[in-house]
């Protein structure tokens, strides 16, 4: 979509390159524009874009109220620490239905709830070990503590 400066500037460079002598179809070839768009754009000067905007909200939009319940209920003492996928299932085995699980995550992330849900902890990040470098003999020492299952073992190479 032309922003309706770009098309002022458009106008004014098709017109310049007529008054020194070129044809608007011409000059509309090399600016790569429809010689009827120009037209349209030299009649409608600042009109803009002519498409409606859609104003209105869908229908089936929570209300206020509707979204306060959703928070209630996620951050009651009974579903406080459970994800939505766990508390739609919960409140559909008691016949109660207050929103889809999406709609339950889409309320969350907007109320900035979604992150980590349970008391425990979150996890904590972990750094990497620093290196260590040996100068000389017998100064780093290290074992494996890899866990291996007993399919994984090779068998002993001595006796």
């Amino acid at each position: 979509m032309t922003t309706t400066a770009e098309r002022m500037q458009i106008i004014e460079l098709v017109t310049e390159a007529m008054t020194a002598g070129a044809r608007q179809d011409r000059a509309c070839e090399v600016i790569c524009l429809n010689e009827r768009t120009l037209q349209r754009w030299q009649r409608d000067r600042l009109g803009g874009d002519k498409r409606p905007r859609r104003e209105q909200k869908p229908k089936n939009q929570l209300s206020e109220q509707e979204r306060a319940i959703v928070l209630h209920v996620a951050n009651s003492e009974e579903f406080g620490h459970l994800p939505p996928s766990q508390i739609v299932p919960q409140l559909a085995d008691r016949g109660q239905y207050i929103a889809s699980e999406a709609t339950f995550y889409r309320v969350l992330r907007a109320a900035g709830q979604l992150g980590h849900r349970a008391p425990s902890r979150p996890a904590q990040k972990r750094h990497k070990p620093r290196a260590l470098t040996a100068t000389g003999p017998n100064q780093v020492y290290s074992w494996d503590i890899t866990y291996r299952t007993p399919s994984q073992r090779s068998p002993p190479a001595w006796g």
